[in-house]
């Protein structure tokens, strides 16, 4: 089962996707708040750098960067990470590198036969022509991350 929307027109590209997966939410939460793994299956990400994780109380917060590379565009990006252990949620936040503004938020919660998973994005890049090219493949990406990490789950856990 999957829903997804694509909003290409516009300033920021955004996408939304909500799936049925055959393992549990607690799995999938674990799988994702991995950052550190990234470059083992996710495509364009070249290295991974985890600066710090704060215990918050109710959430840890973890600062990392990514280093996304793309044919001649490589770049690094710092990110502030929301882990939401309780609530299953992991909210992304951009803090410095070629975007304007990136966010994403990751949710997990167990239904019958699984997990459902919902993951939405939203992001501009500062340099045009990268804004540009973005939107041309911006959709197909966002399915291809979410697939890795849907692959990921079953080659760690077992495919149903």
């Amino acid at each position: 089962m999957t829903r997804s929307a694509t909003a290409g027109k516009g300033p920021m590209p955004s996408h939304h996707e909500t799936r049925v997966l055959p393992h549990s939410a607690q799995k999938m939460y674990d799988l994702v708040a991995d950052v550190a793994s990234y470059p083992e299956f996710l495509p364009w990400t070249a290295a991974a750098r985890i600066r710090s994780v704060t215990d918050k109380g109710d959430h840890r917060e973890m600062l990392a960067d990514l280093v996304i590379s793309f044919k001649v565009f490589r770049e690094t990006f710092g990110s502030r990470v929301l882990l939401w252990d309780e609530a299953m949620k992991i909210d992304t936040a951009y803090i410095d590198g070629p975007f304007k503004h990136m966010e994403s938020r990751w949710q997990f919660r167990d239904v019958e036969g699984g997990c459902e998973v919902s993951f939405n994005v939203d992001f501009e890049f500062k340099n045009r022509l990268l804004q540009g090219a973005a939107g041309m493949f911006f959709n197909e990406a966002m399915q291809r991350i979410v697939r890795a990490f849907e692959r990921r789950a079953n080659a760690l856990y077992g495919k149903p």
